[in-house]
């Protein structure tokens, strides 16, 4: 009976289903937390070496971008402070106009401050344009830069062989002079040439009483010529410019005079020349000293009175471009013209540029 109840029971169990392995349930309540709790200690040491190693990162960045020496920001200058004191409206418009390279700006200051000369013009030659100008339009005393004038007028009214006589009053000329004999005749060309390079006064008046009787008259021709040519402000009492009551010219004048007789072929073939001889075998040497001394010089007039000062009057030419300097009142003539040939040719190349950008801004323009 004990053996048929065991086999019972075993066929009973037998037949009950089984569950997975996987699905058996767990019934420890510590048994599920002990592996996170353990897989959390493992992982913990990465996450530490993780945040160690963005960290070490981090610091070095930060240390390279500290480490680096910053660059010292140069203070504003006054144009840069001028600028943002400007209206955002006209600091965009400035901005977005087109880059053009410019020459480097001349300063007024670094010509005007430098200079000793009282009245001063630097003409464009071609266009008789006004580059740069210090009481241009005050009248004084010319010194000998009028000879120009006086040259200028014997080379179209005399032939170049013509006889001159000498008379008593030319021969008594102060220096400069080519030491005339007033019992002695000379050509034209001769005495012309001593006035517009040597600077005689003799010569001068030589040819003024040849030309008008007396130098007085001539004088008068003078200054009609002058009007003639542009120079309103000039008046003329003396063939050699010479101090004189009533005479005057300005800067401006001399300029637009020079500027006129530069035009004349053969004016400008004679101011070019360094040195000449005469007909009766002297040498006389230019006192243009800026044809040798100042680039581009192509031809100019020297003048020195005790009440006039320095005065001078010349064309230079540089790379295409001509310019006219007159000075008058100068303390120290060579110097001023050198600082006033480069300030008149750096001034060319700015209103060069200038009218480039206009004109590239136009096209701009034109395109949208």
């Amino acid at each position: 009976m004990q053996r048929y109840l065991l086999l019972f029971i075993s066929i009973v169990l037998l037949s009950l289903p089984t569950a997975p392995a996987e699905a058996v349930p767990v019934f420890d309540s510590g048994a599920k937390k002990r592996p996170q709790v353990a897989q959390a200690k493992k992982s913990a040491p990465v996450k530490k070496k993780a945040a160690a190693a963005s960290s070490s990162v981090s610091k070095k960045k930060t240390t390279a971008h500290s480490s680096a020496s910053p660059k010292k920001r140069k203070p504003d200058t006054a144009r840069q402070i001028a600028a943002k004191k400007k209206p955002a409206a006209v600091r965009r418009n400035v901005a977005s106009r087109s880059k053009v390279a410019y020459a480097a700006p001349v300063e007024m200051g670094a010509v005007g401050g430098r200079i000793t000369s009282k009245s001063v013009v630097i003409l464009d030659a071609r266009t008789g344009e006004t580059l740069f100008a210090k009481e241009a339009d005050k009248p004084r005393q010319p010194a000998s830069t009028i000879k120009v004038l006086t040259g200028l007028i014997a080379l179209k009214r005399l032939q170049a062989h013509e006889s001159v006589e000498v008379s008593a009053h030319a021969e008594s000329m102060p220096r400069s002079k080519i030491y005339l004999n007033a019992r002695k005749q000379y050509k034209a060309d001769d005495l012309i040439n001593a006035v517009l390079l040597s600077s005689a006064n003799d010569a001068s008046v030589a040819l003024a009483e040849k030309i008008a009787g007396s130098e007085e008259d001539f004088a008068n021709l003078m200054t009609l010529h002058a009007t003639l040519w542009g120079a309103r402000n000039t008046v003329c009492r003396t063939a050699s410019g010479l101090t004189a009551p009533g005479q005057q010219s300005t800067a401006r004048d001399l300029a637009e005079i020079f500027r006129h007789a530069m035009q004349d072929r053969e004016f400008s073939r004679r101011m070019r020349e360094r040195q000449f001889s005469t007909s009766d075998g002297k040498t006389l040497r230019n006192h243009n000293k800026a044809l040798w001394q100042v680039a581009g010089a192509v031809g100019g007039k020297t003048g020195y009175t005790s009440l006039a000062r320095q005065t001078y009057v010349g064309k230079f030419e540089r790379g295409g471009d001509s310019i006219v300097i007159a000075i008058m009142g100068s303390e120290s003539m060579w110097r001023d013209i050198r600082w006033l040939v480069d300030y008149g040719f750096e001034k060319k190349e700015q209103v060069r540029m200038a009218q480039l950008a206009r004109q590239q801004q136009a096209k701009a323009s034109n395109v949208q």
